[in-house]
């Protein structure tokens, strides 16, 4: 929750800065006013919660009333709430509550249209940490209201050995038994995902008692299909590297566990969401 309050207290100091003179200059300090908010395409809602909790912060006196809940299928136009209170600070909210809202109800209406592609597989859509720097709180709970499931949220709540990683380590194995040492040492228990390239990468990953997952990164659907057909795998399957609303589902027919897509954060364009005083 701290994080929370971090993040909407930086995005106002960003906006607001030594004060918005264009309110300040052009309307009455202690005037009431209401403010309707308009979706204009079909969507799925985000950032309800974190439009409740910007408004708490500017101002514990507004009255924000939401229609919809999270998650919600709105078909536009739609009304989905309104603002009542003073009118400098419905003015002062206004555009984070906006940004928040439009991108959040993008990535949310993409995760949930992948994650309805693949209802009948038992696939699991997955994240990834390509997301805006400082806005990372709002994407990643907007994948979680579409239906898709977080990732690691940044480099301390997992372990993944990329191939980075096991080139500076001197290979995959070097790669695993350091982490298996350092864990030890520091008597850490943190989930252990490790990213292969080829078959043989793929076997010493699935031999390692101390990994958890295994991530094929940039396989075909047939290689994958071929691996998982030949070797007993002991670990959960992460397909990542290429994968978008085009190919998703030959990788979701391949049996894999997850799949990962930096595409549901990266590549979105905004809902068409207003904020109007009426």
């Amino acid at each position: 929750m701290q994080d929370l309050n971090n993040f909407i207290q930086n995005a106002l100091a960003e906006d607001i800065g030594s004060g918005d003179y264009t309110t300040l200059s052009t309307i009455p300090h202690n005037q009431i006013g209401e403010a309707i908010c308009w979706v204009k395409e079909d969507c799925i809602i985000a950032g309800v919660e974190m439009a409740k909790k910007i408004g708490e912060i500017v101002d514990p006196s507004l009255k924000i009333e939401f229609l919809f809940e999270d998650g919600a299928h709105i078909l536009a136009p739609k009304n989905i709430g309104s603002i009542k209170g003073s009118v400098h600070s419905i003015l002062k909210l206004e555009r984070l509550l906006l940004n928040c809202m439009q991108r959040m109800s993008a990535i949310a209406t993409k995760t949930n249209h992948l994650v309805q592609l693949l209802a009948p597989f038992q696939t699991q859509i997955l994240d990834t940490r390509k997301t805006t720097p400082n806005f990372r709180i709002a994407e990643k709970w907007a994948v979680k209201i579409g239906g898709g499931m977080n990732h690691r949220f940044g480099l301390y709540d997992q372990i993944l050995i990329k191939d980075n990683h096991i080139k500076a380590a001197g290979g995959i194995q070097e790669a695993i038994d350091a982490c298996a040492s350092y864990l030890f040492k520091h008597q850490m228990q943190i989930p252990v995902i490790v990213e292969v390239k080829n078959t043989e990468e793929f076997l010493i990953a699935n031999n390692a008692n101390n990994v958890d997952r295994i991530l094929v990164d940039n396989f075909t659907p047939t290689a994958i299909k071929s691996l998982i057909d030949q070797h007993i795998c002991s670990k959960p399957i992460e397909a990542s590297g290429g994968i978008t609303e085009q190919n998703i589902l030959e990788y979701a027919q391949t049996g894999v566990n997850y799949v990962s897509l930096g595409d549901l954060t990266h590549h979105v364009q905004s809902v068409d969401i207003s904020l109007k005083i009426v």
